[in-house]
């Protein structure tokens, strides 16, 4: 085996690393190496020093969810008194006021639903295009799109066709975990989505010309080989598609949470960064994930590889749940980029150039906290859901009453 030495030396010729020199380097190469070779990878990739963000909103329009997975604190079964889906109407409000802030997209993900079936999308989706032509759907993440398609009974190209014709724009990396089926097993999101169906729902996605997003969320019960196994599957369908725009990491977030256990540290999070940035040799982008790690140690990351901010976020209902509450508007990523010695410059989800801060060019109302799908208390149903045959005998009680008695 090579020495530390002698694998950073092959980082900085730019030749990809295998995984038992990826390992090697995580184990046991000082933080500061890691930062080192990081930071030059992405210094070699984005010269120009730009370290861009987006301003788009994280709407989760549905905390239902039958998957049950045990690291997540935001699903409510079926029936439960706290679960909610948002009607068509809050959801074109909060695009309205995203589009006040200067964003132009919705992330769009939710709990699995089973009262939700494939039509209540299409027709979201095209209610939303209707009203905003030029607003972006980065919606649905691998698992949902499984999810959709047990209910419909279609195949997985089957259904990305037909939310593409209804106005999906692309597809968000969410539900990855760790793509390991032992891991997922534990965490009881392998029925789900395998290793396997996750990859394969972005291979189709790729192939239909849609550009995603990967993720990962450690620091639960997986290995450090089982973390790296996670980025060399990235890395070859990355390989095979080239349709991954970005990867995000972020550590597991334990409060509230049927697995519990504690948070990873901050500086194993920048050494996760950095090892994804020496390894994931294929993508262009990586993501400070300041949600979960604060606005300093965001900007930390941008000398551990990472050359974007993220998203403003406007709402966040999911990591705050767990007990993750950090809130940055675009003024405050704005003031972290240029005290770090970076550009910041605005993007789509593509990473196209979109200008400078939109704070710049008229005044935008500042944003001291998240937003949340919901206030407290607000138990209201959506109209438009009685259009949709119900599949829950939860969801069949409440239509008609007469079958509680």
């Amino acid at each position: 085996m090579q020495g530390i030495d002698q694998i950073a030396a092959k980082v900085r010729r730019g030749v990809r690393v295998n995984p038992d020199e990826a390992l090697a380097l995580y184990r046991d190469a000082p933080t500061w190496l890691l930062g080192q070779l990081a930071d030059d990878i992405r210094a070699r990739k984005h010269p120009d020093r730009i370290t861009t963000y987006i301003i788009d909103r994280n709407v989760n329009y549905t905390n239902v969810c039958v998957a049950r997975c045990n690291f997540c604190a935001f699903y409510r079964p079926v029936g439960s008194s706290d679960g909610y889906v948002l009607g068509f109407e809050e959801i074109f409000r909060k695009i309205d006021e995203t589009i006040s802030l200067g964003g132009g997209q919705l992330l769009l993900q939710g709990g699995h639903n089973p009262d939700l079936p494939l039509e209540w999308y299409e027709d979201l989706f095209r209610g939303v295009k209707a009203r905003y032509p030029e607003f972006k759907l980065h919606a649905l993440s691998p698992p949902e799109v499984l999810h959709i398609t047990r209910m419909s009974r279609l195949t997985v190209a089957e259904v990305i066709d037909r939310l593409v014709a209804a106005g999906l724009d692309s597809i968000p990396g969410g539900g990855a975990e760790i793509l390991v089926d032992r891991v997922r097993k534990i965490l009881n999101c392998y029925n789900k989505a395998s290793a396997d169906e996750w990859l394969d729902v972005m291979r189709h996605a790729h192939r239909a010309g849609l550009r995603t997003t990967a993720t990962m969320m450690y620091g639960h019960v997986e290995t450090m080989e089982e973390r790296l196994e996670h980025m060399m599957r990235l890395r070859e369908l990355q390989d095979e598609t080239g349709g991954f725009t970005a990867f995000i990491t972020w550590s597991y977030q334990p409060e509230h949470t049927e697995l519990g256990g504690f948070e990873a540290t901050g500086v194993e999070y920048l050494r996760t960064l950095a090892i994804a940035r020496t390894v994931l040799d294929n993508f262009d982008n990586l993501q400070a994930s300041w949600v979960t790690q604060g606005g300093k140690v965001g900007q930390l990351s941008l000398a551990y590889g990472a050359n974007d901010m993220g998203s403003v976020m406007i709402e966040e209902n999911v990591v705050r749940a767990a007990g993750a509450s950090f809130c940055m508007d675009e003024i405050e990523i704005v003031r972290n980029v240029e005290n770090a010695g970076f550009l910041p410059m605005r993007r789509n989800m593509h990473y196209d150039i979109l200008g400078g801060p939109v704070f710049r060019e008229r005044e935008v109302p500042r944003m001291l906290e998240l937003a949340v799908a919901r206030h407290e208390g607000d138990a209201s149903r959506p109209p438009e859901i009685a259009k949709y045959a119900a599949r829950s005998a939860a969801e069949k009680r409440l239509r008609r009453p007469e079958l509680s008695e």
